[in-house]
């Protein structure tokens, strides 16, 4: 069979599996943020925190219980990971240090996974267990909170309530990510993932003897591609066997991280009752993932570039297992949501597929975007295109019959500003101090394209990397820290504050002059206006990078 055949075999396979789990899972999930019962094991998680699950919070209650409990795992992450060496089954490793300690919590606490350490040489077995995956659960929940959080302000009329987050995030890991993860966990361990508790030491060809890492990788590596997480046990990620064995875990792991992101929009239409309008969310989120993928593939399987004529210059960075077709894929999915897995070096591909993959970040991760992230983002681009109609027709641009006025315009805006200020702002920094060009692992275009991509990486809350970069100074340790963790806070605070100024409003009736938002034209208006925020605010940026370095075809 021929790679060409292969690869479009295995796209139409995954999107068939999409498919069919579309509307069970995202129906599940709707009933899941309804229901009025709770179940026995939710109570007894409100009785130790002291939770009342039939009280509902405000927005500003809301928001600062999502700062608080993120908080709280901060400051307990950190403390697993700075004193790791007291825990039982630490693999004899010490602590890590202040400022990695830092960063990691930060990372995981964001749904970011920004890894600037080896998994296997870096974090025992309880620290993986204790604090990475607890955080792979609980970060995605409060990405699905916040965005069920936004539905209800679209909803809800004159209240000024949101619900509970803590129910929110209950039900979240307790009804959704740990079920599918159990799942997910058995049939990965049942593919060849490694799923132990020890080392083993083996004797090589050569005679000499060699310590294979092992530990709880099935289970771990469940929660981190369904979560959008991202980060591995090992540090080649899912390049490495035994986290990512074969092809058909591959393409398993592809679904995972796209499955529940695309799902939410048929949730979003069933909660609202409008499932033509989680249609035209999805049918964004297709356009904008499609695009990426074809010009990835193409870019990746034609040989676009320098060493297009050098025999298997493309298969540079990428593992033969899966090839050129299965990289790009895995590349264009984990960049359009926030998940930062990788099963090939981003920092090898050419120079317009490099560029796709770090379009997708710019882009605010809305194809289809995190775990809740990628729905709320959609829906704060879909209201700064009916603000862009409402201009255009000279009417108060409207939502669901929700009016979008100043108030709402002001959040969008702040929310639309926060990512890209902190890359261009950390780029600037970084690229004025001379002990960034050190750290650059490739001259010119690229070496920038690698500062580039870290922070907007970053910022972006999506964790993948262009690894030539060398991130192990305090400075990038601690820049990067504070990129994840303002772009994880601040959007959501401003995402909560506008759905509570949406639930106060009455809803409008529809009349003739409502713009129809739940048609395709109103799907090209949001795509538009994505591509046109991202072009006006990062062209620049990619014209001297990805950009220079492809059509001046400079050498890494």
């Amino acid at each position: 069979m021929s790679d060409t055949v292969s690869g479009l075999l295995t796209i139409a396979t995954l999107l068939a599996l999409l498919a069919v789990i579309y509307v069970p899972l995202g129906d599940h999930m709707a009933r899941v943020f309804t229901s009025s019962r709770h179940l026995r094991v939710e109570r007894a998680v409100y009785r130790v925190g002291g939770i009342d699950p039939d009280a509902e919070q405000s927005a500003r209650g809301y928001a600062l219980s999502v700062l608080a409990f993120s908080a709280v795992s901060l400051a307990l992450l950190l403390a697993i990971l700075v004193g790791q060496s007291a825990l039982p089954w630490s693999r004899g490793l010490p602590g890590m240090p202040w400022d990695m300690a830092v960063n990691t919590a930060v990372s995981f606490v964001t749904n970011t996974n920004w890894q600037s350490y080896a998994g296997e040489s870096t974090l025992g077995f309880s620290a993986q267990a204790l604090g990475l995956t607890v955080q792979n659960f609980v970060s995605a929940a409060v990405g699905l909170a916040v965005a069920v959080a936004l539905v209800r302000g679209l909803v809800r009329t004159e209240t000024t309530t949101l619900g509970s987050f803590w129910v929110d995030l209950v039900r979240g890991v307790v009804r959704i990510l740990l079920p599918l993860s159990a799942v997910a966990a058995v049939l990965l361990l049942l593919a060849g993932v490694v799923q132990n508790l020890g080392d083993v030491t083996v004797r090589t060809l050569a005679g000499g003897t060699q310590v294979v890492p092992g530990g709880l990788v099935a289970s771990q590596e469940a929660i981190k591609e369904l979560g959008t997480n991202g980060g591995g046990f090992f540090n080649a990620n899912s390049a490495h066997p035994f986290e990512n064995p074969t092809a058909l875990t591959n393409l398993l792991e592809i679904f995972l991280l796209l499955v529940v992101p695309v799902c939410l929009t048929r949730t979003f239409g069933t909660l609202t009752g409008r499932r033509r309008q989680g249609l035209v969310l999805l049918g964004v989120m297709g356009v904008l993932w499609a695009g990426s993928l074809a010009v990835t593939t193409w870019a990746e399987v034609g040989g676009q570039g320098q060493a297009a004529t050098a025999a298997g210059a493309a298969m540079e960075g990428k593992e033969t297992r899966f090839g050129e077709w299965a990289s790009a894929l895995f590349a264009v999915s984990t960049t359009g949501t926030s998940t930062g897995a990788v099963n090939a070096a981003h920092d090898s591909f050419s120079p317009l597929g490099g560029g796709a993959v770090l379009t997708n970040m710019m882009l605010g991760e809305v194809s289809p975007g995190g775990v809740g992230a990628g729905l709320y983002g959609i829906l704060v681009a879909a209201i700064l295109a009916v603000f862009v109609a409402g201009l255009m027709v000279g009417r108060t641009p409207e939502l669901l019959g929700k009016k979008i006025g100043t108030k709402e315009m002001t959040f969008v805006a702040l929310y639309t500003l926060a990512s890209p200020a902190l890359v261009l702002v950390g780029v600037g920094t970084a690229i004025a101090l001379p002990s960034s060009v050190a750290a650059m692992g490739n001259p010119g275009g690229h070496g920038f394209s690698e500062v580039v991509y870290a922070f907007t990486s970053a910022a972006n809350n999506n964790g993948s990397a262009f690894g030539g970069l060398t991130v192990t100074s305090t400075f990038f340790q601690l820049t990067l820290a504070a990129a994840m963790l303002l772009g994880r806070f601040v959007p959501i605070v401003l995402v909560v504050l506008l759905a509570g100024s949406l639930a106060r409003q009455r809803r409008v009736p529809t009349t003739a002059g409502t713009l129809p938002t739940d048609t395709p034209l109103f799907g090209g208006l949001v795509v538009g206006v994505v591509l046109l925020v991202s072009a006006l605010t990062f062209f620049p940026t990619l014209a001297l990078g990805p950009v220079a370095e492809a059509l001046t075809g400079a050498s890494r």
